[in-house]
């Protein structure tokens, strides 16, 4: 793994989120070492995933807040500061199909637009299952068990609570095709 990005993608969300949201920082850190454990699988998209899952939250940063929509608001940020690769800052604008809760928001348009997709789904998969299996502490979880905390924290018709119960089944898809990954890998 490139360690110079990821020594870079360490050092600004530490900078961002661990004095500020130190909840978040621990997530970031733990979605990250799930990350650095997918390499086996990702081959030349390794270095940009390890990246994605420290940043993919850095939005939340209250300095970084304009929209109050997190991956938009972080993947801006890494665009227009720190001129930040194409593939890195639309992982982090779409993690965990940012997407579906950006239509929530009446942000998808906005979103779809500075933030296409990537085409290849290994990386998308990737930061998805690294998300959705780390707790908010940092701690391993199931994609179910993950789905419930977010959905109880937030209240079931919050636009999140509505968001996340919507992409429950692609996530689940995701996290199911990154296991079946795993499980092919000679061992």
């Amino acid at each position: 793994m490139s360690e110079v990005l990821t020594e870079w993608a360490w050092r600004l969300t530490e900078a961002e989120l661990s004095v500020v949201l130190p909840r978040r920082w621990a997530h970031s850190k733990g979605v990250a070492a799930r990350a650095a454990g997918l390499a086996s699988v990702l081959g030349d998209s390794a270095d940009v995933v390890h990246a994605s899952a420290l940043l993919h939250d850095i939005g939340y940063a209250p300095r970084l807040a304009m929209t109050h929509f997190h991956p938009l608001d972080g993947a801006r940020f890494l665009r227009d500061v720190h001129g930040v690769d194409d593939r890195l800052t639309r992982l982090v604008a779409n993690h965990s199909f940012a997407l579906l809760e950006a239509e929530e928001r009446g942000l998808r348009d906005v979103l779809e637009t500075e933030f296409p997709l990537l085409d290849d789904r290994r990386p998308v998969d990737a930061l998805v299952y690294c998300d959705m299996t780390t707790t908010p502490d940092g701690a391993l979880t199931t994609a179910g068990e993950r789905v419930a905390e977010i959905v109880g924290r937030y209240g079931a018709d919050s636009v999140v609570g509505r968001f996340i119960r919507r992409a429950a089944p692609p996530i689940f898809a995701a996290v199911a095709r990154v296991e079946a990954a795993l499980a092919a890998q000679p061992r």
